[in-house]
């Protein structure tokens, strides 16, 4: 008897996009969610005009909302870093739109670049950096949306922040 499910044998799901479902309007479980950053990823027109650069911080704008969830939009400059910290209660996906972001994790760093998608639950401390010399544009969807941001120092002593993954009162 083989005991391997489909997802053992496909590993990541999100590198198998055949496997994964068409967003619904109103998604509700991760897969869902994945599936809506991809659709809204493809549909440039509906963002790329959006996009401003901001010297002294991230640029953020809230893309959208829908029953229980955020979507954000940001940009980062080369050198600008969202600091060592969690989502509070929120569930997320990421997405990296244009250039290059450093994520660095308990896990290890690795470079994401256009059409890297990242899943993360509750408690998942990351710090997300552009180490490239070029902008980066990214997409996150939180569920619920976004109320707490604890930062951490880098050994993870935790202190709470409160707003969006986006770099004005706090960072993604």
């Amino acid at each position: 008897m083989n005991s391997d499910s489909d997802l053992q044998i496909a590993g990541d799901i999100l590198e198998v996009p055949h496997l994964l479902r068409a967003p619904r309007e109103h998604p509700t479980t991760v897969a869902e969610f994945a599936g809506l950053v991809r659709s809204l990823a493809a549909d440039v027109s509906a963002w790329r005009h959006l996009v401003r650069y901001d010297a002294t911080t991230r640029w953020y704008h809230r893309l959208r909302t829908g029953p229980g969830y955020e979507v954000w939009l940001l940009s980062w400059l080369p050198g600008q870093g969202s600091g060592r910290h969690d989502h509070g209660p929120s569930f997320g996906v990421w997405t990296v739109l244009e250039g290059t972001l450093t994520e660095h994790t308990e896990r290890g760093t690795r470079a994401l670049r256009p059409g890297t998608q990242k899943v993360f639950a509750p408690g998942h401390a990351h710090e997300v950096v552009n180490d490239a010399l070029e902008p980066a544009v990214s997409l996150h969807v939180y569920f619920p949306g976004l109320t707490d941001m604890p930062m951490h120092s880098p050994r993870c002593s935790a202190t709470t922040a409160r707003g969006p993954d986006t770099g004005a009162l706090t960072t993604a």
